[in-house]
């Protein structure tokens, strides 16, 4: 096996063998680096798994309510083990099937641990022994992990982070989950569906807090009314973890601090960076606290090395990760002299954020508030989902879809929606925004009937006074 290659790619997730692929396809010989797993994290233990575990905790609460469907479905109860067992099957095939495109595609696969040892050099370290790679570019999609609590590190038992929370060595009775971004609400979602005692601390004024202001109140009523424990401006001042269980110390809004037990607890307050040990401050790689520093092409400022998804700056999502490394391996192609690419800049406006609570969450583009903080006057739709044919009849009437548009050109500036399978509709808003549309085409195009997908087209005439079925 020759060592050398035009491009290696450090780590092998969403970003990494994306970036493999594409690069491979263009015509250049890559290998690529894993320390663990192919398909990285989200792959093997971030998105497919828990959408996994969401779909039978979703199936479940559909067999709990069989009544309001007109059937019946006696002695129903969850077997946590089963339920695991099945999220962990999901992404062993989906591993297996990111193996099968490394030799489709021809790309060479080390597996250990990889070290930039100097410009195009990286060393990759297994079971004591020590290979040398060398190639005119580096691509690092080393990823991230999840960031602990500085007083209370996660032990697996009863403290745990999502990794944990996936393989739980006993199903919960009752849950804190500190955090209430994507993550956090996805596991409160899913333990609360079956059937633990849920309580959500987030330190922000409301949940999900990136989301829109609309989409964060309809949620929270949302929860509650399933039955879990919403504190927000709350903030954990002391956990530990007992043979028992977990005891805790949380500082309410009103400055009071209240002491309750556990039996588990999910920490979800972020991430951070790997970008340790893999020989950046020796190369003088610029980074912002761990995070490196990339232009729209994910060239870093060390000529011949890039960097890819959570590494870099946020959105930190999968799917902003592989098509950096789309880019990155198109903008490497042209480089070496591929005149048949053209790679463009990512524009981060036009990234879809996807929550798979119950209800789900979706969004693109800019939050109510944050276009009139960059001075735009909008005009704004919403359409409510009680209002949809379609939404009635799966016994899914909760939600709605809110459109913020430029009052001045009719641009679409952002799409919000909470409710049934809305993680699917949003990539509508994601092609028009991409296609720098305006209400005029929104309006203009025909939704098929009957589907979720009308109440798309009845925000927009709702921003514009024209809303037809409310």
């Amino acid at each position: 096996m020759s060592n050398t290659y035009d491009l290696i790619v450090l780590g092998s997730g969403p970003g990494g063998y994306v970036a493999a692929i594409r690069a491979s396809q263009l015509g250049l010989k890559v290998g690529i680096v894993e320390r663990e797993n192919l398909g990285g994290i989200c792959l093997n233990w971030g998105c497919i798994p828990t959408k996994a575990l969401l779909r039978s905790a979703e199936i479940f609460h559909y067999m709990s309510h069989a009544s309001a469907y007109g059937l019946a479905a006696e002695k129903i109860s969850a077997d946590i083990n089963a339920v695991v067992a099945r999220s962990r099957g999901v992404a062993k095939q989906l591993n297996q099937g990111v193996t099968h495109l490394m030799k489709k595609n021809k790309i060479t696969v080390h597996m250990g641990e990889g070290t930039i040892t100097g410009k195009g050099r990286l060393a990759v370290t297994k079971d004591g022994k020590t290979e040398e790679l060398t190639a005119k570019h580096i691509i690092i999609a080393t990823g991230a992990r999840a960031r602990d609590l500085p007083f209370a590190p996660a032990d697996g038992k009863r403290i745990w982070t999502y990794r944990h929370a996936m393989t739980p060595p006993e199903m919960p009775t009752k849950l804190l989950v500190i955090g209430s971004g994507a993550i956090g609400i996805e596991f409160a979602s899913f333990y609360n569906d079956m059937g633990a005692d849920v309580t959500v601390v987030e330190m922000m004024d409301r949940i999900v807090p990136v989301e829109d202001a609309d989409v964060s109140a309809f949620l929270e009523k949302a929860l509650a009314k399933q039955g879990m424990t919403i504190l927000t401006g709350a903030g954990v001042e002391e956990l530990k973890a007992t043979a028992t269980g977990v005891s805790a110390k949380i500082k309410g809004k009103d400055g009071k601090i209240v002491s309750g037990d556990y039996s588990h607890c999910i920490v979800a307050i972020g991430i951070v960076p790997n970008s340790e040990n893999i020989g950046l401050e020796a190369l003088g790689v610029e980074q912002v606290k761990g995070h490196i520093k990339t232009d729209g092409l994910c060239r870093t400022n060390v000529d011949g090395l890039w960097a890819i998804g959570d590494i870099t700056a946020p959105p930190w999502l999968a799917h902003k990760a592989s098509h950096e490394g789309v880019i990155a391996a198109e903008a490497i192609a042209q480089a070496l002299g591929n005149k048949d690419v053209h790679p463009h800049a990512m524009d981060v406006r036009n990234i879809p954020g996807c929550t798979y609570c119950h209800p789900q969450i979706a969004s693109v583009g800019l939050t109510e508030a944050k276009a009139k903080e960059a001075g735009y006057t909008v005009k704004v739709g919403n359409f409510p989902f009680i209002g949809n044919g379609k939404a009635i009849a799966l016994g899914e009437a909760e939600g709605f879809i809110k459109t913020v548009f430029d009052a001045a050109t009719g641009e679409l500036l952002g799409a919000h929606m909470i409710g049934a399978e809305v993680t699917e509709l949003i990539q509508g808003y994601v092609v028009g925004k991409t296609l720098e549309t305006t209400e005029a085409e929104l309006m203009n195009t025909v939704f098929p009937h009957p589907t979720l997908s009308e109440m798309m087209h009845e925000s927009v005439l709702s921003a514009y006074g024209r809303a037809l079925h409310m």
